[in-house]
C-alpha cells in the first residue's frame, strides 16, 4: 500500500486516463478522469457507497499507471480503445444490464453517423468479437454479412463506450468540427441539422463527395485516436490550398486545425463529474461545469458589447448573447448610435448599456464583456452604478491583431464559476469575436443602404 500511496501522491490535476493493476501486473480497471489526482484518491479513501464489487477491486491493486490526454473527449475515446483492447474484467463484467454503446458509420456514398447499443448489433464472427472490428478489415475472406442493426450494414464500428450520454456529448462536439449527415433520408429538405450548419448538406449540393469524405475521415482518425496524426495531414493540406492560391479551403482547414487544437468540452466535464446525473441537453443548459455544491447550477448568461464606426459615421453597437457558452442569436441586439457624435467610442458604449438596461423586460446577464480598456471600464462602473445594478463586469483590449486578450476587472468576485470562463481565452476570444462581428456586420449594413441612397 505504500507504493500506492506513493503514486497517489504524484498524480497529476490533469486531464487523462488510468489504469489499475494486480500484482500480476494484470490490468484490473481502466477509468478516464477530468482530474486524475482526484478521481483515482477517492478510490483509495475508505468510501463504501461505490459498493463491494468495487472494495474486491481496490484491494487487488498492486500498481497505478495513468496517460495524460489534451481533453476530456480524448480521455474518453483512450478509455474506450484501451478497454477495448484489454477487457479488463470490472469493465467488462459489469453489475447492471445496460450495454455498452458504439458509433457506427454506414457504408454509403455520404456515411452517416450513429451511435448505436451492444445489444442492437450482432456480429457474423461470434459473440465476443465487439469491439475488434477494426480487424475486419484485415481479414483475407471477411463475411459478406457485416455487424447488422435491423439489415443495416457498417463500414465502421468504434467502441465500446459505458456512457452513451458521454457519447452523444462527444459526438456532439466532434460534429461542430466535422458535419455530417446522420439522417437515413437521403435529402436535406425539412433537414434541420442542415438549417443549424450541423450537417454539411451533401444532397444538396452543399459539399463535394471529396470533402464529406475528408469530415468522415477526421472523425474516424479522432475516435481512433490518432488526433495528431488528423493535425499533421490537416497541417499539409493546408499549405498544399495555400500553395495553389485556394485561400478559402485553407482557411477552412486553419479553422479546423484550431478547433481540435482547442476543444471545448466543458459539457463533457459535466457529465464526467456527474456520472449519475442525466443532464438536461436543452438549449442554453448544463454547457458550463456545475461548480455550486449540490448539483447543477442554472444558465449563465454572458452579454459581450462592441462598437464600430469610421471616425464617428455610421456608428453602431453589437450585443451578442451566450448562455453557458453557446450563442443564442435570437437574443442579439443591436443598436444605431443616436445622442454621440464624433469618434468617441466610450461615450457611444455608455449609449449602448443605458439603452439596453432600461429594457428592463430583457434578461440581466450574469456577466458583461465590453470590447475595450480602461476608459471603458471606468465608463460602465458609473453607468451600472447610476441604474443601481450589480453585475460582473470585464473590459477586454485585443491590441491590434485581436490575439492577445488583456482584461481589465471591476465589480467582480472571482468565484470558480467566472474565474473559469475568464481562465478559457478559447471562449472568451470567440464571444469577443462574435460581438466584433455583429457590429462590423451591421455598420457595413448601413455605410451600404447610405451609398446606394446617394
Amino acid at each position: 500500500m505504500s507504493k500506492i500511496k506513493e503514486k497517489l501522491n504524484k498524480l497529476p490535476n490533469n486531464t487523462g486516463v488510468y489504469t489499475f493493476l494486480d500484482n500480476k501486473k494484470g490490468i484490473l480497471y481502466i477509468g478516464k478522469a477530468t482530474n486524475l489526482k482526484s478521481r483515482v484518491g477517492s478510490y483509495f479513501q475508505g468510501r463504501d457507497e461505490r459498493g463491494m464489487r468495487i472494495a474486491l477491486m481496490v484491494a487487488q491493486v498492486a500498481d497505478i499507471k495513468i496517460q495524460e490526454t489534451d481533453s476530456v473527449l480524448e480521455a474518453l475515446i483512450l478509455e474506450s480503445n484501451l478497454i477495448k483492447k484489454f477487457q479488463p474484467k470490472y469493465n467488462v463484467e459489469r453489475k447492471d444490464d445496460k450495454s455498452f454503446s458504439y458509433v457506427t458509420i454506414s457504408k454509403e456514398i455520404y456515411p452517416r453517423v450513429e451511435i448505436v447499443r451492444e445489444t442492437n448489433i450482432t456480429s457474423p464472427f461470434g459473440k465476443g468479437e465487439l469491439g475488434g472490428f477494426e480487424k475486419l478489415s484485415t481479414r483475407k475472406n471477411p463475411s459478406p454479412t457485416l455487424p447488422l442493426k435491423k439489415g443495416e450494414s457498417y463500414a465502421s464500428i468504434f467502441g465500446p463506450y459505458t456512457s452513451k450520454k458521454q457519447l452523444e456529448i462527444a459526438l456532439k462536439i466532434i460534429r461542430k468540427i466535422f458535419p455530417y449527415h446522420s439522417l437515413k433520408q437521403k435529402t436535406e429538405k425539412g433537414c434541420l441539422d442542415f438549417q443549424l450548419g450541423r450537417c454539411p448538406g451533401p444532397y444538396a449540393d452543399a459539399i463535394s463527395k471529396t470533402d464529406y469524405a475528408k469530415n468522415i475521415r477526421g472523425i474516424k482518425m479522432v475516435l481512433e485516436g490518432k488526433k495528431k496524426n488528423l493535425l499533421k495531414k490537416m497541417e499539409k493540406e493546408m499549405q498544399v490550398y495555400s500553395k495553389k492560391n485556394e485561400f478559402e479551403k485553407a482557411a477552412e482547414l486553419r479553422n479546423k486545425i484550431f478547433s481540435l487544437q482547442h476543444i471545448q468540452d466543458v459539457a463533457l466535464i459535466s457529465e464526467d463529474k456527474n456520472p449519475s446525473l442525466t443532464l438536461p441537453l436543452k438549449k442554453g443548459e448544463s454547457l458550463i461545469p456545475p461548480f455550486e455544491k449540490g448539483g447543477l447550477r442554472g444558465i449563465f448568461r454572458i452579454e459581450a458589447y462592441d462598437i464600430s464606426n469610421i471616425s464617428g459615421q455610421y456608428a453602431v453597437g453589437s450585443m451578442v448573447v451566450f448562455f453557458n457558452g453557446e450563442p443564442d442569436k435570437s437574443q442579439y441586439r443591436k443598436f444605431k448610435i443616436k445622442t454621440v457624435a464624433g469618434s468617441n467610442d466610450v461615450g457611444m458604449m455608455a449609449e449602448v448599456l443605458f439603452r439596453r438596461f432600461r429594457h428592463n423586460e430583457w434578461p440581466k446577464p450574469d456577466l458583461i464583456l465590453l470590447d475595450g480598456g480602461k476608459g471603458h471600464l471606468n465608463m460602465a462602473e458609473k453607468v451600472l452604478k447610476e441604474l443601481n445594478l450589480r453585475i460582473p463586469l470585464v473590459a477586454i483590449a485585443k491590441g491590434p491583431t485581436r490575439k492577445n486578450l488583456k482584461f481589465k476587472i471591476l465589480n467582480l468576485k472571482f468565484d470558480q464559476k467566472i474565474q473559469s470562463i475568464l481562465n478559457d481565452n478559447f471562449l472568451v476570444k470567440n464571444i469577443m469575436d462574435e460581438a466584433h462581428r455583429f457590429a462590423i456586420s451591421y455598420h457595413k449594413k448601413l455605410r451600404k443602404k447610405n451609398f446606394l441612397v446617394n
